[in-house]
């Protein structure tokens, strides 16, 4: 999840309801539930989907550091050359002047904030329908041995 939602072009995923987010919670419910010759029930899968958030949003951080660093002055570079061949576009020059102004780590904080607050939710969710989706039968009650 976190490293999916760090990738500059693969985040846009998370545009379609938080894909990644609530994969993440799915695949950890799944990871769960193979472990675990019981069935697990569906606390059991919102905590390790909620679990799977938090971790998720440390992961990006990590991740979304050296990545701001490498595309950021390509990014700047590219809106700095868009606002120059739109001419006559003073609304969109505002925009873009403003928003230079939420880059480099006021970005990734409040990218991790939002990871961390969003990925909680959303991934519990995740986790929770993967524990209804993957859950195993419960094993079968042991016969008691016949007296003979």
């Amino acid at each position: 999840m976190g490293v999916l939602s760090a990738l500059p072009i693969i985040a846009a995923g998370n545009v379609c309801c938080c894909l990644w987010v609530v994969s993440g919670g799915f695949v950890s419910a799944y990871l769960l539930q193979q472990g675990q010759d019981v069935p697990i029930t569906p606390a059991d899968g919102a905590l390790t989907g909620f679990l799977a958030g938090l971790g998720g949003a440390f992961v990006y951080l990590v991740l979304s550091v050296p990545i701001d660093l490498v595309l950021g002055p390509m990014e700047r570079e590219m809106m700095r050359r868009l606002v120059e061949n739109m001419n006559g576009a003073e609304g969109f020059r505002n925009y873009a002047d403003r928003a230079d102004l939420v880059s480099g780590p006021v970005r990734v904080v409040l990218g991790f904030f939002l990871m961390l607050f969003l990925g909680a939710i959303f991934s519990t969710v995740g986790g929770l329908i993967g524990a209804m989706v993957f859950r195993k039968a419960p094993p079968a009650a042991l016969d008691a041995p016949s007296s003979r």
